[in-house]
């Protein structure tokens, strides 16, 4: 069987890849692809999500092995076969691929080619230029910092920040006046 999966980015419009591999390869051959389609270095830290419809993340696969809490599952890209953790069309998955400012890509199970195998995966579209693998946190500050937020971002046409003052949160009178002067951080 083979997957045909779509990737796109927030951050670049026109940005789109679609690789078909087979289902039965691991997820370290699709990072490669990815890698390869993006030309992006495959020894970065990388991780999958596999995502619910809302795009929240559920289950990750690592590409190194991390220190997880033993209550979790920990899947390894190498050691995890895609069809282990992918089975349906329309399956929503992010790939992180600069872990230090949490950039991504989003991809999405396309089609289900039943009755074929693939050898190696292969990149079947490539529109756009790819994101930069990394960005430096200079560059990311100015990024962020530039990104208005209007009126609408709290919800509310009315929101007025100056409505929220010590009057609006009761027992604070209370308080002593050195309750919060930072003397209990370890």
């Amino acid at each position: 069987m083979i997957y045909r999966f779509t990737f796109i980015s927030d951050e670049v419009d026109d940005f789109k890849r679609e690789i078909q591999i087979d289902s039965e390869a691991k997820f370290y051959d699709l990072h490669k692809a990815i890698c390869q389609a993006c030309d992006y270095d495959e020894k970065q830290l990388a991780s999958f999500f596999i995502c619910n419809e809302d795009w929240e993340k559920e289950t990750e696969i690592t590409l190194e092995e991390m220190d997880t809490n033993s209550e979790n599952d920990s899947w390894l890209m190498a050691k995890t076969r895609i069809s282990e953790l992918v089975e349906d069309e329309k399956q929503k998955l992010i790939y992180v691929f600069d872990y230090m400012t949490d950039r991504c890509l989003f991809a999405q199970l396309s089609e289900i080619i039943t009755g074929k195998d693939l050898s190696e995966p292969k990149c079947t579209k490539s529109r756009g230029e790819a994101p930069k693998q990394q960005m430096d946190f200079e560059e990311f500050e100015k990024k962020t910092a530039s990104s208005e937020l209007g009126e609408d971002f709290y919800g509310d046409q009315d929101y007025d920040a100056d409505e929220i003052d010590r009057e609006g949160f009761e027992g604070l009178d209370d308080l002593p006046s050195d309750a919060f002067d930072g003397s209990d951080i370890y």
